[in-house]
């Protein structure tokens, strides 16, 4: 039976090129189907030469594996606090609590969207005084867009706690012509399904420090020590890239220069066609900063006409989501500490995320638009 919806437009759906195949076969002539071979470390050769700035990269099965792994080597445990962004998805905070720690919750500022450093270094103060100093904390670049770097890197310095650098949604994006994954003690990538390039699932730890890549590959090989029999002398994981997927991550990095010019254009369409609506605003990149736009969001006047909006989509066939809730109201996390100044919550009750994906067409794109238009007109 016929529907009639229209052509299914998703948020952000993976986009395979013209390479992935071949180091996949590769993988399947050679019989390096167990988790290490030549396309692992060969896809963390790819990484460390993109992102540059003597970065070193252990490929992993998720970006959170890579978050538990680099909070654990920045020694946090049990009941440790551990200061995180607000304003992301649950991923970002959810390994602080594998460890047993504790998240304090830190809300945005409005330029960037991300971790406010003038939150962050009041909360610094207030839990030293409390006797509590925090261990790490945990930066996003949300939706692409680099946070404060000069800034967030200044209170971490001052108060040496060591900042683990969230770059899910960052690969590609830059500050100063730096690229991101690159400025935190410890950073991490993820390559799910619906990030910028993708190995189905999995993620990188980022460290300059050729000591904590090797630590990171220890650790999430089950921790197995240098022995001709199984021995253990600690806890490890299950947390190492396939060969098999790594292969599609060597493909996908061929492509990455395109699918960053293709989300930036998809940006720029939007904006063109919808800057005359004063219902609809955009972020903008601020001095020195280079985003990926990994997602497109729009800001509207109010809940109501972003439900409106988002509806309206929903009903064409086309995927959009509300910008992320923060951590601080999510029902497993509203007991926890957090510092607050509102940025956040207005930005979840107006923000929408529209369709992003690099394959995405321009009649996908007026058509999107189209919708918006018409509801605003």
């Amino acid at each position: 039976m016929e529907t009639s919806l229209q052509k299914k437009v998703w948020l952000s759906s993976p986009h395979m090129g013209n390479s992935e195949k071949s180091y996949v076969e590769e993988a399947f002539t050679t019989n390096w189907i167990a988790p290490l071979g030549p396309n692992v470390s060969g896809f963390e050769r790819d990484i460390e030469e993109y992102i540059g700035n003597d970065v070193h990269a252990a490929c992993l099965s998720s970006g959170t594996g890579a978050i538990h792994l680099a909070l654990e080597l920045l020694g946090v445990g049990l009941n440790d606090e551990v200061l995180c962004q607000s304003f992301t998805f649950a991923a970002s905070a959810n390994p602080i609590t594998y460890l047993g720690g504790k998240p304090i919750f830190i809300d945005s500022e409005s330029e960037t969207w991300n971790i406010s450093p003038e939150l962050l270094e009041k909360a610094i103060i207030d839990r030293i005084q409390l006797g509590k100093k925090p261990k790490a904390i945990i930066a996003v670049h949300l939706y692409g867009m680099p946070y404060k770097i000069d800034e967030v890197h200044a209170v971490s310095k001052k108060y040496n706690i060591p900042i683990v650098e969230d770059s899910a949604e960052a690969l590609g994006s830059s500050y100063q012509g730096i690229r991101c994954g690159s400025f935190g003690d410890i950073a991490i990538l993820s390559f799910n399904g619906n990030k910028i390039i993708t190995t189905s699932g999995g993620g990188a730890l980022l460290s300059k420090d050729e000591k904590i890549k090797q630590k990171a590959i220890f650790l999430s090989t089950q921790a197995r020590d240098n022995a001709p029999h199984y021995q253990h002398s600690h806890i490890g994981y299950n947390y190492r890239m396939s060969n098999v997927l790594a292969g599609i991550g060597r493909g996908q990095m061929e492509v990455l220069p395109e699918r960053i010019g293709a989300r930036r254009n998809n940006f720029l369409f939007y904006k063109e066609v919808l800057s005359d609506f004063k219902e609809i605003t955009f972020l903008e990149e601020p001095y020195g900063t280079y985003s990926n736009r990994w997602l497109t969001c729009i800001l509207t006047p109010s809940f109501k006409i972003r439900e409106k909006i988002r509806v309206a989509l929903e009903k064409e066939n086309i995927e959009s989501r509300p910008l992320w809730k923060p951590m601080h109201l999510q029902p497993i996390f509203e007991n926890e500490t957090h510092y607050v100044n509102g940025v956040s919550e207005d930005l979840f009750n107006r923000g929408l995320c529209l369709p992003s994906g690099s394959n995405l067409d321009r009649e996908d794109l007026v058509r999107i638009c189209d919708i918006i238009k018409n509801l605003l007109q």
